[in-house]
């Protein structure tokens, strides 16, 4: 079996099929109940196509209705719908079930029944109503009873001036649209109680006569709920499957009832389902089978609960289960069919026909077989066209539907355009058509660039319809498509092309923005797409067009806002789009500034020391109010200065304030949020607080002296706010501590201190500063403690005694002077000490005087830093803080000995070969007898390296020594130290160098000199040229040069060989690791010249082992010596090198 939809293929191909035959469809009809309004022409429409157009006839009540004999009658040209000309008869009399037939030569199509009414709305009946007289509290109801009209009036309550009338939990309409008071109230009287029928269709409104109601101020008790409707414990409702289901509960009671709603059997279902009219009723819309079952509402108050239970059955009209009957289009000799299941409650009841006549009274075929609610066709023929008419009905309704059967013999052909570009954003679901036609229907096979397999399997899906579908499309899967429909009649091939695009995506979202008013805001939306496709951005505000403002300036990847104003806040989003896709992000503005000023500044609950204040808040515009600010302004004493008064959280408008009295207070407010402080607010009136005594005394009282016969008695003055009235005064009080009890008092104003003349020197006072004005006097203030001047201490410290711990530290020790001579507050003690002279007759006297002091209560301290070998005087003196007192009588000790200090000097004066003379000056500071000398030596090579040390002990009177027996050419660092009994002081050092021998040096000057000499240097020279040059050949080409059995064969201990790796000399080394010690000195006359040249490398302190002749030619040794020769040759004294070593050097070479 093979199912087609023709609808389908012949609405979207009609030029491809315009030629083929097929059956009447109806398109278009009036609904089955239809109601017109009388003022207005009956239109009963009826379309339908097929090839060839079908003609049209119409029934009405079962019987042919004969349109020519209805001349108000016609029927569209090309059509089926009637028009009714009402002008000149009414619409009642074409009242009456219709059905249109549609019918060529393939078939018989019928539309369902159609029963025209025409639409009423009746007056209201006239009736006299009278008023209705009740006591508060009851219950009432007023009754609506529209007259039926046609299709039913909507239904309100208004008063004379066409307002609605307020309806709440108390007050409500019920669905008949009665007005129920679940109890009245005295404010229910009124005589315009007014019920409105609207009526739809025509648009009319009916007006029921009003209705007065007067309530009698004789309230009844309170009572229990109880229903109003529905009435008794349970009732039962009827609904249709997909209607909406409305259920009410209205109850009466006082206090009014509250109402809640249950399902017994299950719950409530919460997106269909709607409490309305102050939960008095329940809405549940497109109802199922599975809503049936009880519903309980419940009525509650104080005094009690009642319930009542509503039974609901739901049943349903027939409703089709996997759709309508669908047209089928087959083959001669195909198989088909036709099924047309519905249900509904009760079970409905099919019926066929063909061609509008029952199918048991229709021309039999043996290719059709009847199986209930299936038709069932084999092997049909040509001719055998027709459209069947299915009828599923029960006493709820019925459902009516035409299908056709077409015998075609068409060749496969493919509708979907030749070469046709497919463009999809990758990851998106990609569906490629393949649209196609025949009879039989074709078979679709697709493949992708070559036709070397067919595509099956994933990622593809193939759809009944013939299209292709990729449900995550790759680039990989772009290129060229063919699919080839082929049936018994014909095949068809159609090649189509699929492109993958890269999807649009904002990578840099717009963000929130908070921002001030007057500032410039940026939104940046910067988006990826596919190059090959254009891409249009556009912002929106508050998903509308943004306003035509040029403060608004898109950019290419942003959306810029100048000039901020607080009607630019809001949501904007950025939407990108392509021809295929599209993508968009949204940030929310938020535009903020500093808060208005509160206003309507008000003092309330005025006291002596306290007013609330309170005030309204000004717009925070979005930025909350963290606090407010309050100031005040006394124009009494401060006029024009507003000072800060006490702060409150921002979410507070009233607060009570502590004040002082003889205060002309003003108050504003200032509001502050995250942007700043508001401008202040206006000020509030003016409240004046009453003088009074002071409420507190000066603070900081205190008493010294500022000579020693006077007491200074200062204060921190009270503010005039602290003043609480006029005439301010201060009364100061004094006495002597321990000895006197009355106080001595003296009022003085207009100061911060008080001098007492006359009083004993240095002694304790108890003092007291109170406040005091016109109005009284302050608190009995507290006592403070003081002392009178001091004066100098009047005697010296005794026993005063020193103990000399070594040659540089002695302590001195003394007792405390009592503390009524110090006469004042003590400080501490000084010791001035100084160096009288030292005790070695060569040094001089020292009068300097020094001065260490120790504070506090002290008996003894340190005198660190002294002298060796030298003799100190001290004395001791107390102080305090006039001054300091007499010295105590002065006292000596002397320092022992210590290690003398550097010699003053150290010198060469005279350099020989083999031998230096030293001289020197005793130290400056000899701290002692000097004993004697000791000076060391060690020679330094060429590497600065140190060799072996001599000492010499020299004796206390001798400053010169010379050494003999030294190497020649040598340079020698010396150490030189003095000796006390105390032990050796630090050394002095120096450096020198013996001369060369004159002998070698002329004989040096004379081989160097001679012709031979010089070309056997040069010889060498050329020679190693060469040999540099094939070492380089051989390295070039991978080789080494074989040196290595030379060096073995020919050993010599003062030649370095050339490195095997790199064909180079060993390197010399300048080794700084072995320099004299930093800040020795070299002598003037330490220098060892040679015939009067300056070229030896001797001259510089390094490169001894090789010299240049006067001709600049190089003499000495090739390369450094290893470190292990250094090592032993490290204690040996320097030799010139001489030519008969360069020899020796050249021979092994060679």
């Amino acid at each position: 079996m093979i199912f087609l939809s023709c609808l389908l293929i012949l609405g979207e191909n009609t030029k491809v099929l315009e030629g083929l035959p097929q059956p009447p469809t109806i398109t278009h009809q009036s609904p089955k109940d239809y109601i017109v309004d009388p003022r207005e022409n009956i239109i009963i429409h009826c379309e339908a196509k097929g090839k060839p157009h079908p003609s049209f006839s119409w029934t009405r009540n079962g019987i042919h209705f004969d349109i020519d004999s209805y001349p108000n009658v016609v029927m569209r040209p090309h059509s089926g719908t009637l028009v009714v000309d009402i002008s000149r008869e009414k619409a009642d009399h074409y009242e009456g079930e219709y059905q249109c037939t549609a019918r060529n030569k393939h078939g018989t199509a019928i539309s369902h029944n159609i029963v025209v009414r025409q639409s009423r709305s009746p007056l209201w009946s006239k009736e006299k109503i009278k008023p209705i007289i009740v006591q508060e509290g009851v219950s009432l109801v007023l009754p609506c009873r529209p007259p039926a009209g046609l299709p039913p009036p909507i239904i309100f309550w208004m008063d004379n001036n066409f307002q609605r009338l307020p309806q709440s939990s108390r007050v409500s309409q019920s669905l008949n649209g009665d007005l129920y008071f679940s109890n009245v109230l005295q404010e229910d009287s009124r005589n315009d109680y007014i019920c409105y029928a609207r009526f739809p269709h025509t648009q009319t409104i009916q007006q029921k006569q009003p209705i007065t109601v007067r309530v009698l101020n004789h309230p009844v008790d309170e009572r229990k709920p109880t229903f109003l409707i529905p009435s008794g414990p349970s009732s039962s409702k009827m609904v249709l499957r997909g209607q909406v289901l409305e259920m009410e509960c209205i109850a009466e009671g006082l206090p009014t009832p509250e109402l809640s709603w249950t399902k017994v059997s299950g719950d409530l279902p919460a997106k269909r389902t709607s409490f309305l009219h102050y939960q008095k009723w329940l809405r549940i819309v497109n109802v199922s089978e599975s809503d049936a079952g009880d519903y309980r509402c419940t009525a509650r108050n104080r005094h009690g609960t009642v319930h009542h239970t509503i039974h609901v059955t739901v049943k349903a009209a027939p409703y089709w289960i996997s759709g309508a009957p669908r047209n089928l289009v087959l083959a001669p000799g195909e198989n088909g069919v036709l099924t047309c299941r519905a249900s509904g409650t009760p079970k409905p009841l099919v019926m066929w026909a063909m061609n509008g006549i029952p199918i048991e009274n229709s021309p039999k075929d043996v290719s059709r077989k009847v199986e209930d609610d299936t038709i069932i066709f084999t092997d049909v023929q040509t001719g055998s066209s027709a459209v069947y008419q299915c009828n599923v009905s029960n006493e709820y309704g019925y459902l009516l539907a035409n299908a056709f059967v077409n015998v075609l013999s068409e060749p496969a052909r493919v509708l979907t355009p030749a070469n046709k570009v497919y463009q999809f954003i990758r990851n998106s679901r990609a569906l490629i058509d393949c649209a196609s036609f025949g009879s039989p229907i074709p078979k679709i096979t697709w493949f992708k660039d070559s036709r070397s397999s067919t595509l099956d399997g994933e990622p593809y899906i193939f759809h009944d319809n013939g299209t292709l579908e990729i449900p995550i499309v790759q680039a990989r899967n772009g290129g060229k498509y063919t699919c080839v429909a082929r049936n018994t009649l014909g095949i068809y091939e159609n090649h189509v092309y699929l492109e993958v695009k890269e999807p649009t995506r904002i990578v840099k979202q717009p963000e929130y923005k908070m921002v001030q008013r007057g500032r410039s805001v940026v939104f940046q939306c910067k988006v990826k797409h596919d190059p090959s496709l254009i891409l249009n951005t556009m912002w929106l505000k508050d998903d509308e067009e943004l306003p035509d403002d040029d403060r608004f300036i898109v950019g290419y990847d942003s959306l810029t806002i100048t000039d901020v104003t607080e009607s630019d806040a809001g949501m904007y989003t950025c939407i990108t789009n392509t021809s295929l896709d599209h993508d968009s992000a949204s940030a929310e503005l938020t535009v903020v500034e500093k808060p208005d000023p509160p206003t309507d500044l008000e003092l309330t609950d005025k006291k002596k020391k306290s007013v609330q204040l309170t005030w309204i808040p000004g717009d925070e515009h979005n930025s909350p109010i963290q606090k407010f600010l309050i100031q005040y302004e006394d124009s009494l004493h401060h006029r024009g200065h507003w000072h800060n008064l006490t702060e409150v959280p921002g979410t507070t408008t009233t607060t009570y304030l502590k004040l002082s009295p003889y205060v002309h207070y003003t108050f504003r407010v200032l509001a502050y949020n995250d942007v700043g402080f508001s401008r202040p607010s206006a000020p509030s009136r003016m409240y004046k607080t009453e003088p009074a005594a002071p409420d507190e005394n000066p603070a900081g009282v205190k008493g010294f002296g500022t000579e020693h016969d006077n007491l200074v008695i200062s204060w921190k003055p009270l503010t005039s706010l602290q003043s609480n009235g006029p005439g301010l005064q201060y009364r100061v009080m004094w006495r002597q501590k321990a000895v006197e009890n009355q106080w001595t008092k003296v009022t003085v104003a207009n100061t911060t201190k008080f001098v007492v003349s006359g009083t004993p020197t240095f002694v304790p006072y108890e003092l007291k500063v109170q406040a005091v004005n016109d109005h009284g006097d302050g608190p009995e203030p507290a006592i403070a403690h003081g002392f009178s001047g001091e004066d100098l201490p009047a005697a010296a410290p005794e026993n005063v005694q020193a103990v000399v711990l070594n040659s540089t530290l002695a302590e001195v020790h003394w007792d405390p002077v009592s503390h009524r001579l110090i006469r004042g507050h003590l400080k501490g003690y000084k010791v001035y000490y100084w160096r009288e002279r030292s005790l070695h007759k060569h040094n001089p006297h020292h009068m300097e005087k020094l001065i260490l002091t120790f504070s506090g209560n002290r008996s003894h301290g340190l005198l660190p830093g002294l002298h060796s070998f030298s003799l100190y005087s001290f004395n001791v003196r107390v102080y305090n803080g006039k001054g300091e007192g007499p010295p105590s009588p002065t006292q000596q000790f002397e320092t022992p000995e210590g290690v003398p200090g550097i010699p003053t000097s150290l010198v060469v004066t005279n350099s020989n070969s083999d031998s230096l003379t030293l001289e020197w000056s005793p130290p400056h500071d000899r701290n002692g007898h000097i004993t004697g000398y000791t000076l060391k030596y060690q020679p330094v090579n060429s590497s600065n390296e140190l060799g072996p040390v001599e000492e010499l002990a020299l004796l206390a009177n001798e400053t010169s020594v010379t050494l003999p027996n030294l190497k020649y050419s040598t340079r020698y660092k010396f150490y030189l130290n003095a000796k006390t009994v105390r032990g050796a002081g630090p050394a002095i050092s120096q450096e020198a160098s013996t001369i060369m021998d004159k002998a070698v040096a002329s004989r040096q000057v004379d081989i160097a000199t001679q012709g031979w000499f010089i070309g056997l240097m040069c010889a060498i020279a050329l020679l190693i040229l060469i040999l540099l040059i094939i070492c380089f050949i051989q390295r070039n080409k991978g080789g080494k040069y074989p040196v290595k059995e030379k060096e073995d064969a020919h050993t010599d201990p003062e030649f370095q060989p050339m490195k095997e790796d790199d064909c180079t000399f060993g390197e010399y080394s300048d080794n700084e690791d072995h320099k004299p010690l930093k800040g020795s000195r070299t002598p003037s006359n330490g220098t060892v010249k040679r015939d009067d040249s300056d070229d030896s490398l001797v001259d510089y302190g390094e490169g001894g082992d090789g010299q240049f002749n006067e001709d600049g030619s190089f003499i000495g040794q090739y390369s450094g010596k290893s470190s292990s020769r250094d090592n032993a040759e490290g204690h040996e004294s320097s030799e010139a090198p001489s030519p008969i070593n360069a020899m020796n050097s050249l021979n092994s070479f060679v």
